[in-house]
């Protein structure tokens, strides 16, 4: 089910207005796709982050101004202010239900990693998979089971278990995640350990003069 976001019209404008509706708690954006012609609107920037937090890569219903109706669309690019990260900006893609579209969705790791129980350090290289799906068909993520994965092991995009109606366009041998040796103790550390506890023969000879 897609999540339901409005937009209300807004007109070009200067730069102190647009800073006015961020004020307001309203966030600039632009909506446009082969069903809708280009179109500035503003969204509210709480209900937005909401849907962010949710699911950022999910179809939106959003609610048209002046008429036009619900539209499915999905976000294209974002605009964050390059020191708070803000949000300052928001693209909409409107979408067609009936045809594919290329998005990325999280990867849910579960399960305790085998190396990790016997001291292995896990490490986790992809975190987001990309894909190509009907809108309908995108998951709101895809579970990866790590419990079989050893120390020295890794495992690839190629080994990922995805649904029958999901295509993947990561590439195939790109790595998910690794597990490494743990550490050990280095050879130089106990050597010198073993010279410290081991009193030298200088100092035993001197030892010896002050005991005659």
């Amino acid at each position: 089910m897609a999540l339901s976001l409005k937009a209300e019209a807004r007109k070009d404008a200067t730069k102190s207005d647009i800073k006015q509706l961020r004020v307001n708690g309203k966030l600039p954006a632009v909506v446009y796709g082969k069903k809708v012609a280009v179109t500035v609107i503003t969204v509210d920037q709480k209900e937005l982050m909401a849907l962010l937090r949710k699911s950022p890569h999910a179809v939106i219903e959003l609610d048209m101004p002046d008429g036009g109706g619900k539209q499915p669309v999905m976000i294209n690019e974002i605009q964050r202010h390059p020191l708070n990260r803000e949000l300052l900006h928001v693209d909409f893609h409107q979408i067609n239900m009936d045809e594919p579209v290329k998005t990325v969705v999280i990867l849910e790791f579960v399960g305790e990693a085998e190396g990790a129980k016997e001291g292995g350090i896990l490490q986790i290289q992809l975190h987001e998979l990309e894909i190509r799906c009907l809108p309908n068909q995108i998951p709101a993520s895809i579970t990866v089971d790590i419990s079989h994965v050893g120390i020295g092991e890794n495992m690839l995009v190629s080994e990922l278990t995805v649904p029958d109606t999901i295509e993947v366009k990561s590439d195939p041998n790109e790595l998910v995640l690794t597990i490494l040796a743990p550490q050990k103790e280095a050879p130089e550390d106990v050597a010198t350990q073993g010279k410290e506890d081991k009193p030298s023969e200088a100092g035993e000879q001197a030892k010896e003069e002050q005991t005659v």
